[in-house]
């Protein structure tokens, strides 16, 4: 069973940067290296977000909200997918998933990023 492990959330200052990985586990090096990879955020109250993809070879594709300060970026060796954040505001608090974007796999628990003073 593939399982999606979000890490690297926190608490972050307005214009801070955060850095946040994805683990996928349960499946081979060569199902995670041929699928497109993105991350997505749910902000409390609203609906799940889709952020950023990632291709193999590497071709990045940034949604509206993120683009210019999210760069997302993978490891295939390690099965991981990372989204380092800049210039991170109170409006990108929400909890952030990764998943394949075709035929998504079951969703993990997410890492939450608060952006607060």
């Amino acid at each position: 069973q593939v399982q999606l492990v979000e890490s690297g959330g926190g608490l972050v200052q307005p214009g801070g940067s955060a850095r946040l990985s994805c683990v996928v586990s349960g499946t081979s090096g060569s199902i995670f290296s041929t699928n497109t990879m993105g991350w997505y955020r749910q902000a409390p109250g609203k609906e799940r977000e889709f952020l950023a993809s990632i291709s193999t070879p590497a071709s990045p594709y940034y949604g509206p909200s993120v683009k210019g300060r999210f760069t997302i970026s993978r490891a295939n060796a390690r099965n991981t997918v990372y989204l380092q954040m800049n210039s991170l505001q109170p409006e990108d608090t929400a909890v952030y998933y990764c998943n394949r974007l075709a035929r998504p796999w079951g969703w993990g628990k997410g890492t939450v990023v608060t952006v607060s003073s």
